[in-house]
């Protein structure tokens, strides 16, 4: 019995993300409507509340979901150095950007920065896992935080202009140039 909640509920989880995809090509993110995603996801408001408290939240969930789902396709990765493991990221990246309209719209969206600092920081971690660095003192703390948020300032920059280009130039490029500016610059600060 069990099963089948869990399974119900998932449907229902991707009838909203899908519908909220939906109206995202219509609408901006900021005037986005409860109305408007369960009309398309063709439920009634309680059945949106009863996973959702709102549209903020909603875009939360939907935040820490695509940042799970880069993180997963990075786990397939075996990475053999830095530079595999900063390419690999970024073209996940740009690849996931290219097919998800929601990361798609964040990169014109103040919001963006935020995912981004979530999503850099996850990296961050990541990396450090797979590098097994020892963790920094107190006062490389600040610079590190500083040095994150210019890479996410460096990788909104290019993914927004990729975006703005119609993603004309091929991931692997864009995932080249970001990794080539993250290790000559950043990587040797942050790890």
């Amino acid at each position: 019995m069990n099963e089948i909640q869990d399974e119900r509920y998932q449907v229902v989880e991707e009838a909203i993300y899908d519908a909220f995809f939906l109206v995202l090509r219509e609408k901006e993110l900021d005037k986005i409507t409860v109305s408007d995603v369960i009309k398309r996801a063709g439920i009634v408001r309680s059945t949106f509340y009863n996973h959702y408290e709102n549209i903020p939240a909603l875009v939360t969930a939907i935040e820490d979901k695509t940042i799970n789902d880069i993180f997963i396709i990075m786990n397939t990765f075996h990475p053999k150095n830095d530079w595999d493991i900063c390419n690999s990221y970024f073209l996940t990246i740009c690849k996931y950007t290219m097919t998800n309209p929601f990361l798609a719209n964040l990169l014109s969206n103040p919001r963006g920065s935020a995912f981004f600092e979530k999503n850099m920081t996850m990296f961050h971690h990541y990396a450090r896992k797979i590098t097994q660095n020892t963790a920094p003192d107190n006062r490389d703390k600040e610079e590190i935080s500083y040095m994150i948020a210019c890479t996410i300032g460096c990788t909104l920059g290019v993914l927004h202009k990729w975006s703005k280009d119609n993603f004309q130039v091929p991931p692997e490029t864009i995932a080249g140039i970001l990794t080539k500016t993250f290790i000559s610059g950043m990587l040797p600060c942050i790890l």
